[in-house]
């Protein structure tokens, strides 16, 4: 009978799930990326307020940009720039939260990443209202008007809550540091594109859309917080199996 039960809890106990972040190392990067986003949002507003540092550099850029427009990438990053505007990322991050409900059955996850997009659209509808500050000039315009204020940059701030939210949940519950690494890398380059796409097709300035994603990344980090706050205090994770291997033990 003893022997039984040993050869029993052998073949059914699995190994130990991949390990995840701690809810302090949660903590850490919630407060890591609040602190960057908070400090680039915060330093390019205070240059736009004084007309000094990054602001200087609005013009050249624009103008260069201007200068290198070509049919192809035009047609390139206008198609980005219409997949990433507020109205498409609205259906896009409902779309992908409803499949991932029903491919995974898991509702926290896809709440959160709803919350967090919605919450970027009222912040940068009040912070462009608050600051208002005019768009380029309207000539420069590739795709038609656009009558809204610039600062900051609606497509490039919904991108980078997007994909940095998405990384975060990769990266915080894959244990691989190749996907610590790649994820976040990956959501930087795109919302790069996405940023170079605006500032090609003259609706925003370069310091717009580098402000963007420091109120990108605060908003992100709201949500790793809220994500770990769920997460609650670390403890042990029990094992298939663990249970009949105790049971053998005591029954020797």
């Amino acid at each position: 009978m003893h022997l039984a039960l040993r050869e029993r809890a052998r073949h059914t106990s699995v190994p130990p799930p991949a390990p995840r972040c701690s809810q302090r190392t949660l903590f850490f990067w919630a407060a890591g990326l609040l602190l960057a986003g908070d400090a680039l949002f915060w330093t390019v507003y205070a240059q736009v307020q004084t007309n000094s540092g990054l602001v200087l550099l609005d013009g050249p850029v624009h103008d260069f940009l201007l200068g290198i427009r070509s049919p192809a990438l035009t047609t390139l990053l206008g198609a980005v720039s219409a997949a990433t505007s507020p109205l498409a990322m609205s259906v896009i991050c409902v779309g992908f939260c409803v499949a991932w409900w029903i491919r995974l059955r898991e509702l926290w996850r896809p709440v959160l990443l709803l919350c967090a997009m919605g919450f970027t659209v009222v912040v940068t509808a009040v912070v462009k209202e608050w600051v208002g500050r005019p768009r380029p000039p309207a000539r420069d315009f590739l795709f038609g008007p656009d009558d809204a204020l610039s600062f900051p940059s609606g497509h490039t701030t919904g991108v980078t809550v997007f994909l940095f939210v998405l990384a975060y949940f990769l990266a915080s519950r894959s244990g691989q540091r190749s996907t610590a690494v790649l994820a976040p890398a990956v959501a930087l380059a795109g919302t790069l594109v996405v940023a170079l796409s605006r500032i090609y097709l003259g609706y925003h300035w370069v310091s717009d859309v580098v402000a963007s994603i420091g109120l990108g990344l605060a908003v992100t980090a709201v949500a790793v917080f809220a994500d770990a706050v769920r997460r609650g205090p670390d403890r042990a994770t029990s094992v298939p199996g663990a249970a009949i291997s105790g049971a053998a033990r005591r029954s020797v």
